[in-house]
């Protein structure tokens, strides 16, 4: 896991893991929208509210709802900017973030692990205000992916 500044604003965020699992099966879970209710954390209550597709597409848009920050319910819009094979992108369209760009992306070790890779680029709303808000953010995205981690593994390991 890796938080790296590349201006006084933008973030990045790095988290990877593997899991025991082929990289098809890897692929089609993370492609299917509803794994988003399946590998956030419960708190976070995270509801999708509407989609274009069902599967993770090209151009796709998906509006869902959760409590991001500080338990407050929010809304988020976001959009799949770029597709390949084990690779896509999301960006944050409307939402808490100033800027939200996720990259997803898939190796595969061997046949039977997979590493799970996510690159975040992000910067909070508010200026120097957010600047406050940064040590906070960060723990609740260690949170968060430790948590996917977790989920992802349940999810994949025990089929």
């Amino acid at each position: 896991m890796l938080i790296q500044k590349i201006s006084e604003y933008l973030q990045i965020f790095r988290h990877s893991f593997i899991v025991k699992c082929p990289i098809e099966w890897v692929w089609r879970f993370f492609t299917d929208v509803k794994h988003l209710e399946i590998i956030t954390p419960e708190q976070i209550d995270l509801k999708i509210i509407n989609t274009t597709s069902p599967n993770i597409v090209q151009g796709q848009e998906i509006w869902c709802s959760g409590k991001i920050i500080a338990k407050r319910r929010m809304s988020w819009h976001s959009k799949i900017t770029f597709l390949k094979r084990y690779e896509y992108i999301d960006e944050m369209l409307a939402g808490p973030f100033k800027k939200w760009r996720h990259l997803h992306k898939f190796q595969n070790i061997d046949e039977k692990l997979t590493e799970v890779i996510d690159e975040i680029e992000f910067e909070l709303p508010y200026g120097m205000l957010g600047k406050l808000l940064e040590g906070y953010s960060y723990k609740q995205l260690q949170k968060t992916f430790e948590h996917r981690k977790t989920a992802t593994v349940k999810a994949l390991e025990n089929k």
